[in-house]
């Protein structure tokens, strides 16, 4: 799960995270009171869950009261990557001396929770990452101590030339820290982290993502869904019991199983082709549950090509070859069907399926082969 920036920003403050002085607002009249309060010049920001806002124009410094609604105007119903803005955040300007990186994600790889900074902030990670990956300082929590005082220090040190400057981020290292652990995040961020040249550390930007499975333990972040801003059919697969993530390729896939999920989209790039998805249906899948999987799938005009990829312990290949006969009824379904099913009831499955009209691989491998060829 996702959220705002100001609704990061709440969150950093709850843990003693300085923020500028903000205000959300949702229309030109709120932002015209805002900027009175927060003082000209005021920085006007669309708030939307996607990168490169400043590219696309969603970021305004507003010199003056013609500008602020000259600006609000603007940004307010703006589109950026496909979304609408319809909330914006007024900000104080800060009179930047410095920026950089901080941020925390779990390294998968290590098994152990990571803590990055970078002397470049305002700019994204990843470039980063990719052309200069030895600018990135890394410091590895400890499993079971977390974030040790001396590790933060090395963070704030490599930062910061100035002691108490570099005390301070350590301190904000912490925090970061601390935030991400309690609230079960997948990555808490600051970019850019800002000293300013009246002596403030200050989080000028924020992002936290938080794993979905913890949030059984946190209904006030999940209060802070925004379900207007999520992709609908993620959405929707969700109260179905579905983990979908749409992608930009055209081979839609029908999977049992995250780690099955990723090694059939590997495959399906390793042989040339594009997922359109990731798609899990889960174990003990019943008939309406492949049914919902097909329907939102087709939504998504892209996809060409549906390979189903079963592997059947739990799940049952007859329930999910029901599935497909009952989709096929109901639904207007023109993309040609590649079914690989093996396991529990696989012969049902194959009998239940004769007369379906789908193409029928014998391996992962086969499949992602067939699936592919079709598109030619």
């Amino acid at each position: 799960m996702k959220v705002h920036e100001y609704q990061a920003k709440e969150i950093f403050k709850r843990f003693g995270i300085q923020t500028p002085k903000e205000k959300m607002c949702r229309t030109v009249e709120e932002v015209v009171e805002a900027s009175k309060e927060i003082g000209i010049p005021c920085v006007i920001k669309a708030q939307v869950m996607v990168g490169g806002r400043g590219k696309a124009g969603g970021i305004k410094i507003a010199k003056n009261d013609t500008e602020v609604v000259e600006y609000a105007e603007a940004i307010l119903g703006m589109d950026i990557k496909g979304i609408s803005v319809k909330k914006v955040l007024v900000s104080e300007a800060v009179d930047i001396g410095s920026e950089a990186y901080l941020g925390i994600i779990v390294d998968r790889t290590e098994k152990k929770t990571v803590v990055m900074a970078c002397k470049e902030g305002g700019v994204e990670i990843e470039e980063i990452a990719r052309k200069k990956p030895e600018a990135i300082y890394k410091v590895y929590a400890d499993s079971l101590l977390g974030l040790l005082p001396y590790k933060a220090r090395e963070i704030g040190l490599f930062l910061y030339d100035d002691p108490k400057v570099a005390f301070e981020c350590a301190s904000i290292a912490a925090k970061l820290y601390t935030l991400f652990i309690n609230l079960d995040s997948s990555l808490a961020e600051i970019n850019p982290l800002v000293w300013d040249k009246s002596g403030r550390l200050i989080a000028l930007d924020a992002k936290i993502n938080f794993d979905d499975n913890g949030l059984f333990r946190h209904p006030d972040v999940e209060g802070m869904r925004d379900r207007e801003s999520e992709d609908e059919n993620e959405l929707n697969a969700r109260e179905k019991d579905l983990s979908y993530v749409r992608l930009t390729g055209n081979i839609g896939c029908v999977v049992n199983g995250a780690g099955l999920a990723m090694a059939t989209m590997d495959l399906v790039k390793h042989f040339g082709g594009e997922p359109a998805n990731f798609l899990d249906i889960g174990g003990s899948s019943s008939p309406e549950k492949v049914m919902n999987a097909l329907e939102i799938l087709l939504r998504d005009r892209n996809v060409k090509v549906i390979f189903f990829n079963i592997f059947g312990g739990i799940t049952r290949c007859d329930d999910v070859a029901n599935g497909i006969l009952e989709a096929k009824k109901k639904l207007s379904i023109k993309q040609p069907i590649v079914a690989r099913l093996t396991g529990t009831n696989e012969d049902k499955a194959m009998e239940i399926l004769k007369e379906a009209g789908l193409i029928f691989a014998n391996s992962m491998d086969d499949g992602a082969k067939k699936a592919i060829e079709l598109l030619k």
